[in-house]
Parts: C-alpha cells; structure tokens; sequence
C-alpha cells in the first residue's frame, strides 16, 4: 500500500510547495499555506479510469470545416451582450464578484425567466427553501426551472444524467466537494477537481454550465488561477452594495470580444436592465452649481455619459488632501500637476475632492478632460453650462490628446439634447459629418478649454 501523500497549497494562487512557507513565492502573500492531502494511501490500488476516446490524428488546418456555433439566447439582454450574442452549448462560464452584490439573484431570473429551457440550479449555499422566497420575491414561475440543494460532486453527477437539463448553474464552486479528495471544500484541489468534473460534463453532453465564484480580498476569484485558464467565459460581476447600479463585464471570452459590459439596477425585485444609462447617471444634476460637468465614456463598445464633481477648497491643514471616487487617484494627481505647472493654475495648496456620480468606476482616459473642466470650474466657482460635454485626454504636456471611438460619444451626447462637445482637434480627421444638432469645439490646449469656458 502506497504511503499517504501530501502536500501544501498556497489558497490565493494555488501555488504547491513540499513544505510549509511562509510567504507564497508566487503571488508574495503572507500565511496563505494549507497542507492538504493529494493522494489516499489506497489509490494505487485503484486502476485508472480508461480513456473513451480514441488517440486523435493531426490533420491540416484547411481541412478542417468550419462550424458556425448555435447558441442559445437568453432572455437576458445584457447577459446576451456581454456573453457575445448567446451562450454557447458546452461552455463553461465562471460568474465572479463580491458577496451580496447580486451574482446568485442574476442567475436565478435568469433560470426563471427562461421558457422553454429545462435549467438546473444546484446550490451549496442556500437551502430549497430561502431560494423559494427570492423566486417569490422575483415575482417569476416556471415550472422547467428545476433546484437541487447538494454539495456532494458525486451525488450532483449521478443526478445530471436523469434530470438531463439544458444548462446547470452552480452556486458555488467553492461549496462542491469531492470524495475522492480529502481536504475540505473550498480548498484548491477541491475547487480544481470538482471544476474538471463539471468541464468533462458540460463538453460531452454539450451543456452550458454556470459556476458562481467568490472572490477574495484582492477582489480576484477565489481558488488556483488554473481556474480561470480552464473555463471558456470569465464574468466579473462589479458594483458598490451602496449604489444602486451594477456592471457584468467579461474578463475572459472565447467565443466573443472582452469589450462589452451589461448594466443592472438593484430594484426589490431583482436586477432590471439598464438599456440607456445615460439619462439615469445625469437625471439629477443641478444645473447652477459650479464644479460639474458631463463626460462622454465608452464602456467596451456603449458609449456612456457620465456626470464628473469636482470640489476645489482651501486646505484647513498644513498638506492639501487629494480624493477620488470612481476614479484613479494617481492620474487625479498628474492631471494636477500638469494644471500647475503647464497652465499656471496654483492648485498645491489646496485641497481637492473628485466624484463620479452614481457610484460608476471609469478607467476611461477620455474623461481626463472633464475632470480638468470640473476642477477649474469648481476652483473659479463658476458653473459649466449645463449642455456642455467633454470627451478628450489630456498629456503630460498640456494638450488634448485624440481618444477612440469618438462617433459613438457624439452621437450619444446629441441624441440627449447637448449643445457642444469639447473634443480634440487631432479627432476631426476621419470625423463623420453627420453630426448637425451638436456643435463640436475641437481644442489643441488647456488654456483653451479654459478661454471657451471662462471668457
């Protein structure tokens, strides 16, 4: 009989050392070790399971036909949009994002709302009955919505066969164990073996799987990276528990681009699609304060206009205080210093507050000239007009840089009803010209931004 095997697992990275460490050498965090069992003494004795498939020949790429995917649609128009047009038969899709923030609700209407789809949702976190009362709560029936509340791998498999369902969603990974494994759930060979078995089973009976994911401190899915590489969709699911809003982007996608994101309202009965977020994120703007303004962004492939706050004040202490919500600090503090030194504008001394309204993160770089805009206009205390829009970045050197995609962000400002849109002069090459309700300020420098803004 062979000796018990064992082995130490870092549980941020899956990083698999002989020994305990202290510091895991690959993502260099501290105390993440856990000794957990790879081998059963008895496991030797077992034989291996054989292959059913026969050894595949190498072929020619050309003669290899294609295939167009068929893919299901779901009723889920942002789901849709950000999955690349449906979900694919056999995929296996990894839902991540923080506690409470609305993964399991989204994926249970989901289920409900599908007609016509026999749809398994098998949770290890919630008993029949509390799901009962969010189906209730979601206000839906469906009677080819099926639950099954299991955490045994191998009571789940024995299962899928006679339910035979057209997608399953797991609600969580983390919660799945395996008897084959002796380490507890949630541990990383738990979390690598249970998701192989899932992805053998969604490839040979060409079912799409769901497989919810926590997340940890860092804000990246729980579990070995190996995880990630081994499922086809990785979906990360953001947003403030504080806010209303929240955003489905994709992080992985093979059958689709990267570039797309879905926007949900947290309402009481459930999430609803945001088709034109636009006019919620700038509804409530007043329009005689000084310090806001409206920048036109592009989230993945939907042009979004946003509102940016600035609040310029003197500094009650000896260092000015430097804030930002919803945007990087760090480029915060160059557009600062590139305010101070190229344009003249003494902003050292005091203290500035940034804010994007609605609780929305934006990496943008386009909306670098609103934030310069709010900035000015909240240091002069003087209001913006309120049918103003920005849509440019801003260097190092002082000028406004050219951005992507700026059709899209025009045509989104002037189908909301604005005046002008300050944009690069380097965007007017290639420019369509079928922009005649909006004027277009293109501008090459701050000073003026500054000069249209402020006389």
């Amino acid at each position: 009989m062979a000796k018990l095997k064992k082995a130490f697992f870092c549980q941020n990275c899956g990083h698999q050392a002989s020994k305990w460490l202290g510091q895991c050498p690959s993502c260099k965090e501290w105390n993440t070790f856990v000794e957990e069992i790879i081998q059963k003494a008895s496991d030797t004795s077992t034989p291996s399971r054989p292959s059913s498939k026969r050894a595949e020949k190498a072929i020619p790429i050309v003669d290899i036909e294609g295939q167009k995917e068929v893919r299901y649609q779901c009723p889920d128009k942002e789901l849709n949009r950000v999955l690349g047009g449906g979900l694919v038969p056999g995929s296996l899709v990894l839902f991540g994002g923080e506690p409470g923030i609305g993964k399991s609700t989204l994926l249970l209407q989901m289920a409900l709302q599908w007609t016509g789809i026999k749809v398994l949702y098998i949770s290890g976190e919630e008993s029949k009955h509390q799901i009962k009362m969010r189906a209730e709560r979601i206000g839906i029936d469906n009677d080819q919505s099926l639950l099954l509340s299991e955490t045994s791998m191998q009571n789940v498999m024995q299962q899928l066969p006679e339910i035979n369902p057209d997608i399953v969603v797991i609600d969580s990974i983390q919660t799945m164990h395996s008897s084959l494994i002796e380490s507890s759930a949630g541990s990383i060979s738990q979390i690598r073996e249970c998701a192989a078995e899932f992805m053998r089973f969604a490839k040979e009976t060409n079912t799409p799987v769901f497989l919810i994911g926590h997340i940890n401190k860092e804000g990246s899915i729980a579990g070995p990276k190996v995880l990630e590489h081994m499922v086809d969709v990785v979906l990360q699911f953001e947003g403030d528990r504080n806010y209303m809003y929240r955003i489905l982007r994709s992080s992985k996608n093979r059958f689709g681009a990267t570039n797309e994101i879905g926007i949900y309202e947290m309402q009481g009965k459930g999430l609803v699609q945001v088709e034109n977020p636009s006019e919620i994120l700038i509804s409530d703007r007043e329009e005689q304060l000084s310090g806001s303004c409206v920048a036109a962004t592009l989230e993945g492939m939907r042009p979004m206009l946003i509102e940016v706050q600035a609040l310029v004040s003197s500094a009650a202490y000896g260092t000015p205080q430097r804030s930002a919500t919803g945007f990087d600090l760090r480029r915060l503090n160059m557009l600062l210093a590139v305010l101070e030194k190229r344009s003249g504008f003494r902003l050292a001394a005091k203290d500035v507050f940034l804010n994007i309204a609605g609780g929305i993160k934006v990496e943008d770089p386009a909306i670098d000239l609103a934030v310069i805009a709010a900035v000015l206009s909240s240091n002069e205390d003087v209001p913006l007009k309120p049918k103003y829009c920005f849509a440019a970045e801003v260097g190092l050197s002082g000028e406004i840089r050219a951005v992507q995609k700026i059709d899209q962000r025009i045509q989104e400002a002037e189908k909301l009803g604005f005046e002008k849109i300050f944009i690069s002069k380097y965007n007017l090459k290639g420019l369509s010209s079928d922009h005649k309700r909006i004027e277009l300020v293109p501008v090459g420098k701050i000073e003026e931004v500054y000069a249209h803004l402020f006389g």
